[in-house]
């Protein structure tokens, strides 16, 4: 089984990573938390950048650091690649120039990721004879990726790799990291506090809280458990993965089959081809309850779901519900009030009612 055992006891006079992780040796892991959780600690000790008194990691089968036996890899030892927030290029060199240099660190017995190939999956091509002083900072940060994938790594980190940009940067540099996520087989480690990345990209969400893992699964379970702060969080909500079955060209609505599910929801949004897996995001303010089925409504989505169990919100006038709706878990964020008109109570029959423009896919 492919795995990622990472355990850390890092101490600074000021704070303390304690962590403990068992993570996917494939897919997008994201570490998720607020400024000063500990994430790009986390991040440092995987890469060899910060050496914990106690550590432990293993790859994909191979250990490079094992404290209690005295082994640890030094950075440019492990087969990784880091990118940060900056992408650092060499100022001097043409973005061919930087790409190669990447390559060029590796063992041609070892080469796993081809430039033809990097440069094709990043979108880069016309920018291969630019110096990067002519380059955008999405393009920056394209280039910067795919110098990374050139070391060819068994493992990928990416620091807050879109922190820097600004939302229109940020809207044409996540579909190439997606693609990254669907073409290659190289495990991702992506520290991020954008609950908009996670959703897009992660596979497995680890939360970090002052040092601590607060919680560490996929991405479905984790978001859709009230215990967790995350669930009080206005951006609060669950990812679905569904499958597209079809098109309506007139209204611009893409109707998805929840998984293992015959029902479905209708999103608005762009042509995609039937068949192919589509990700959409809920969020918990953006569902609705009712006792019965309503007609007459410009709410397109009316999905039978059953409660499972409801938590207080930080907000006292509030309260979060949990949905099960034909096995996709789902969140909603009603007010106490609405709560006791309805009397809401665990196993009871309900509707939950989504507005197609509410949902993010």
């Amino acid at each position: 089984m492919q795995q990622i055992r990472a355990r850390f006891n890092l101490r600074h006079p000021d704070f303390v990573l304690e962590a403990d992780l068992a993570l996917p040796g494939r897919g997008v892991s994201a570490l998720f938390g607020h400024s000063g959780s500990g994430k790009t600690s986390l991040l440092r000790c995987i890469a060899g950048l910060e050496r914990a008194a106690e550590g432990f990691l293993e790859v994909n089968g191979e250990v490079w650091q094992d404290s209690a036996r005295g082994h640890f890899l030094p950075t440019h030892k492990r087969p990784l690649g880091y990118v940060f927030q900056e992408a650092s290029l060499f100022e001097h060199l043409s973005v061919r120039r930087n790409l190669e240099f990447g390559q060029r660190r590796v063992p041609a017995q070892d080469l796993r990721v081809e430039l033809d190939h990097a440069v094709e999956l990043l979108g880069i091509g016309h920018l291969l004879e630019r110096m990067p002083g002519y380059l955008s900072g999405g393009e920056r940060q394209r280039v910067g990726i795919a110098r990374a994938l050139l070391t060819s790594p068994r493992l990928l980190l990416m620091d807050e790799p879109l922190a820097a940009l600004d939302l229109k940067r940020k809207g044409e540099i996540l579909p190439y990291l997606e693609r990254l996520h669907d073409e290659l087989d190289v495990p991702l480690l992506y520290v991020s506090h954008s609950p908009d990345e996670v959703a897009r990209l992660a596979d497995h969400l680890v939360l970090l809280d002052n040092g601590r893992v607060l919680a560490s699964g996929p991405l479905d379970q984790t978001l859709s458990r009230l215990d967790l702060p995350i669930a009080q969080e206005d951006e609060a909500g669950v990812v679905i993965e569904g499958c597209v079955q079809g098109f309506d060209p007139r209204y611009q609505l893409l109707t998805l089959a929840l998984p293992g599910s015959s029902l479905s929801v209708r999103v608005a949004h762009s042509p995609v081809a039937e068949g192919r897996a589509l990700r959409f995001r809920v969020l918990a303010r953006d569902v609705s309850l009712s006792l019965e089925k309503q007609r007459d409504s410009s709410i397109l989505n009316l999905l039978p779901a059953r409660v499972v169990e409801e938590f207080p919100a930080a907000n006292p006038a509030h309260v979060l519900v949990r949905l099960d709706v034909d096995g996709a878990p789902m969140l909603a964020r009603i007010t106490r009030f609405s709560r006791d008109q309805l009397g809401l109570y665990p196993g009871q029959s309900i509707w939950a009612q989504i507005k197609s423009v509410a949902l993010l896919a």
